[in-house]
């Protein structure tokens, strides 16, 4: 496999920007630096084509859960196009907005209003500074991952591993003003106890309650009970995480499914299948005090993200989208568990379905870059995750399946050799935040 333009334009990068990539999520380390492309030159459906134009089917990430029906998709392309022809800024505003605007709340019938921005992170620190707005209070209690701002970052200035267990380990509150330590506490998902104890920490300067509607196993209705009733027994508002979730495992956000009544929701993500786009909708006694902060942008005010949220949602729900991602990932959860029971190799299969992964029990970071290096020459790009898009086939799935029982069988043999790390032709994957040099 020649991946030398590649690799060639990863050395200039690491030079000119800090970091190399704008995403975590899209470094090569966190693959195996040396063999993973990080570069494409274009895509269509699930297919990628790097620098060097060799052609992969995308059995990992998609678009890190952005592309929810596939890449460059049609409908949603020819949307924006048709925009972009007609003006996609101007000193007016575009009329798409309030249709966006219209059809979240129609998904959403709790909800009566709704704001826009263009990115997940930026869209939760709206919602976070309008339920400080709305109660007069600052301390914000949560559990999952929330996005790169201080209001979130800051939970790592007085405990500083608060975050390790949230989503990933590392994440240095470096920046963020040593001021807003004990401004937010995190406690655990479907930990009750613990829950009690966020608020107490908390007590009379509660402002919020922000949580991800599900991340690896689904909530106990015990659970969602007890955050209903902390948030009505304070005044505050809960405010559901939908970045990640929303727009997989049903029409709209994953509360509407799992049962959380929730003040305020924020969309990312597969909401503009790609294009920047955010919303963030709520009820109308909470939503009303954004006019009484200065939260406000030029960008947010352009037209593509509105018209590619409208066209992704128009397809979504017209082709049942959610239903196809759960049985294409259903079917992957099972080929892992089969294909390692036969090969004998110990993996934890989690995630909720159509966002779900593998990992090994032992020695995971050198035996995934080898899984993925393997499947790299089988024509697939290939990690411990996998997010189901509206373009996977069935047929797809099968050759994906069939090559990693290839790369299983020889992986499975080399662990025997204690001969992994040797055979590996890049470095091992990394996990959590460190510097890229």
């Amino acid at each position: 496999m020649n991946n030398k333009k590649s690799l060639e334009l990863q050395e200039k990068a690491v030079k000119l920007i800090p970091g190399m990539t704008q995403l975590l999520s899209k470094r090569p380390d966190r693959y195996s630096r040396g063999v993973w492309p990080t570069y494409f030159k274009e895509a269509k459906g699930v297919e990628v084509v790097d620098l060097d134009d060799n052609h992969y089917l995308d059995f990992s990430i998609g678009g890190i859960g952005a592309t929810v029906l596939g890449y460059a998709d049609e409908d949603v392309n020819k949307a924006v196009i048709d925009v972009i022809n007609k003006g996609s800024a101007t000193t007016l505003n575009p009329p798409e907005e309030v249709a966006l605007a219209e059809k979240l709340i129609e998904l959403h019938p709790w909800a009566d209003m709704a704001r826009f921005a263009r990115g997940g992170g930026e869209a939760m620190s709206i919602a976070v500074r309008i339920a400080r707005v709305a109660t007069k209070k600052d301390v914000i209690i949560f559990c999952g991952y929330h996005g790169w701002c201080d209001w979130y970052l800051a939970a790592n200035l007085g405990k500083k591993e608060a975050l390790d267990s949230q989503w990933i380990a590392g994440l240095n509150p470096n920046g963020v003003p040593k001021g807003l330590t004990g401004t937010v506490i995190p406690f655990f998902y479907n930990d009750i106890n613990d829950l009690h104890k966020a608020v107490k920490e908390a007590g009379e300067n509660l402002a919020g309650i922000v949580m991800e509607p599900i991340r690896n196993y689904e909530p106990t209705k015990e659970f969602i009970d007890a955050v209903h009733e902390a948030a009505k027994t304070k005044n505050v508002p809960l405010i559901i995480d939908e970045v990640s979730a929303g727009f997989r495992i049903c029409n709209g956000g994953a509360h509407l499914k799992l049962g959380f009544k929730p003040d305020i929701a924020v969309f990312s993500k597969a909401l503009g299948n790609g294009f920047p786009i955010s919303a963030i909708i709520g009820k109308e006694w909470v939503m009303r005090y954004a006019q009484d902060a200065f939260i406000t942008s030029t960008n947010w005010t352009e037209r593509v993200g509105n018209a590619a949220a409208l066209a992704m949602i128009n397809k979504y729900v017209k082709n049942d989208v959610s239903k196809h991602l759960i049985h294409i990932s259903d079917l992957v959860w099972n080929g892992w568990e089969r294909l390692a029971k036969k090969h004998n190799l110990d993996i934890h299969v989690g995630g909720f379905k159509p966002m779900i992964h593998f990992s090994f029990t032992n020695n995971h970071f050198v035996n995934i870059a080898y899984f993925t290096q393997e499947m790299l020459k089988k024509g697939f790009l290939a990690s411990g995750g996998f997010y189901a898009m509206y373009a996977h086939t069935e047929a797809q799935v099968e050759q994906y399946l069939n090559a990693a029982d290839e790369v299983f069988e020889k992986l499975s043999t080399l662990i025997k050799e204690n001969k992994v790390e040797e055979n590996l032709e890049g470095q091992p994957a990394q996990a959590g935040f460190s510097r890229i040099n």
